[in-house]
């Protein structure tokens, strides 16, 4: 299981309705990492009960009423993750969830990194010794760390792009609730203000008006 491949990052969006309680489960292989990250990118108040489970059944996490949160399980078991999205507590409005989950390569061992480390430090006495096939495959290892580099910041920012496409999607419910609010309510003092400005017209009318009656 340790020198299991992780799963590839998945990215969920989906519909939570009021008084409901939905799980997922995400298979993940043992000593590797996993990162959580959820948003709450539409419905009334933006928040949701959040909890994570280890495959054993333990508690990872566990959060009320958040709009969003970001949880990191390092090193991870092999088995299947349990995460959760309350909102039974909502008897009315049901909520538009976004979470995400991150994975990174299973971690080495401590004997692989010991090892590792002791020829690190055998290497770094005998730079001047190198063949040059030698050399060149070193320069061919620095190639491949650099691309490797490069390749994991870009999936870096391409995650970060997707949650700020999350963050901006929240934003955008928000404020077309807030132009519905607005509207609905200007209305209703639009028509408040017609209605008092008719009564007022009606009753200075009524003053002014003779109502004894004529003798001829």
């Amino acid at each position: 299981a340790a020198a299991a491949s992780p799963p590839p990052d998945a990215e969920v969006t989906f519909v939570l309705p009021a008084g409901r309680r939905e799980c997922f489960y995400q298979a993940a292989p043992g000593n590797a990492s996993m990162e959580a990250e959820y948003q709450v990118i539409g419905g009334a108040g933006l928040d949701v009960d959040f909890s994570l489970e280890s495959p054993s059944g333990r508690l990872l996490a566990r959060e009320r009423r958040r709009s969003d949160g970001a949880h990191t399980v390092e090193p991870t078991e092999a088995g299947d993750y349990k995460l959760c999205f309350d909102n039974s507590f909502s008897a009315i409005s049901e909520k538009l969830v976004f979470f995400e989950l991150l994975f990174d390569s299973a971690r080495p061992g401590e004997e692989e990194e010991e090892e590792e480390e002791e020829e690190e430090e055998e290497g770094e006495g005998w730079p001047e010794a190198l063949e040059p096939e030698d050399a060149l495959d070193v320069k061919i290892e620095d190639i491949k760390e650099s691309i490797e580099t490069m390749r994991s910041r870009l999936e870096r920012s391409i995650q970060v792009q997707t949650l700020l496409r999350a963050f901006e999607a929240r934003d955008r419910n928000l404020q077309e609730s807030n132009l519905g609010r607005v509207n609905f309510w200007s209305a209703v003092n639009l028509a408040v203000l017609v209605l008092v400005a008719t009564v007022q017209v009606r009753l200075l009318k009524s003053l002014f008006q003779d109502k004894r009656p004529v003798r001829t």
